[in-house]
């Protein structure tokens, strides 16, 4: 009977959504720094977040590839990392605002690849916080 109820936790923890390790309320925090350039800006239109328009919307920014988001116009580094497969995930995302010239230079392997994003975020735990905030923005994936 413990190895059943056992393996139904097991189980049931992996059924459940992946949360990021991040703290959304200082995300949300450290989005007003991020916010003088993006904006978070749903399909129908509505403005749930920031009120930049110099940086890509970042609604649904994660599970889509870099470089994408439709009308903007992004630098030839970001949209080759797109090309090359880079998809916005949390380790890239990550990784990616504290340093965005060093990860693409890092990424094509090309000490010339610059970003436009100049800003870089303080640490680590900033960016998680910051994954955690904009990962409530994304919808939800389709169902199979």
């Amino acid at each position: 009977m413990k190895s059943k109820l056992a393996l139904l936790a097991v189980l049931a923890m992996a059924c459940t959504p992946a949360l990021a390790a991040g703290d959304a309320a200082n995300g949300e925090k450290g989005f007003k720094q991020c916010q003088t350039c993006h904006a978070v800006i749903d399909d129908t239109g509505a403005v749930l977040a920031g009120k930049g328009k110099v940086g890509p919307n970042l609604y649904g920014v994660f599970g889509r590839v870099a470089g994408s988001y439709p009308d903007f116009k992004y630098g030839d580094s970001v949209v080759a990392a797109g090309a090359a497969g880079l998809v916005w995930d949390e380790a890239t995302f990550i990784e990616y605002v504290q340093d965005p010239t060093k990860f693409l230079q890092t990424r094509l392997d090309d000490k010339k690849a610059k970003s436009k994003m100049a800003f870089k975020v303080k640490d680590a735990e900033a960016a998680a916080d910051l994954y955690a905030y904009l990962s409530q923005f994304s919808p939800a994936p389709a169902a199979p």
